[in-house]
């Protein structure tokens, strides 16, 4: 399936759009999401544009679930998670989406009810947790 223009998440794909890139490989790549809802909150999505589960092909599903538990442990060695929430969003279907998983860092006592309500992160925050995470 070919990018989609109007796509957000086929633009950082092409690098259009800025995203603060904690992972990549040749299937898919992994930000960490301008509206977080917790420290480090990242988000993997396949490099090939794909409206929903149905839609997306065996490997690059496979490449997306094996991305998002790389960053998962990353997260627990690397920002201290006690755990790890994966949420693939009710509106990751349908023709104007792109398949992606939310990889949430978690910790005890953290006031995160899903779903959650995002708001604007802060820019430094999110770029000193990307290098964090990045290695």
């Amino acid at each position: 399936m070919a990018a989609d223009p109007d796509c957000v998440f086929c633009r950082i794909v092409a690098g259009e759009h800025p995203a603060e890139r904690v992972a990549e490989d040749e299937r898919t790549i992994a930000f960490l999401e301008a509206d977080p809802v917790t420290r480090g909150h990242a988000v993997v999505i396949p490099r090939e544009h794909a409206a929903g589960l149905e839609a997306i092909g065996d490997e690059d599903l496979a490449a997306v679930a094996q991305a998002a538990r790389r960053l998962a442990i990353a997260m627990r060695e690397r920002l201290g998670a006690d755990g790890v929430n994966l949420v693939r969003p009710r509106d990751a279907d349908g023709e104007a989406a792109h398949l992606h998983v939310h990889v949430i860092p978690r910790n005890q006592g953290d006031a995160l009810r899903l779903p959650w309500v995002s708001e604007p992160g802060d820019r430094d925050e999110i770029e000193a947790t990307a290098r964090e995470l990045a290695g």
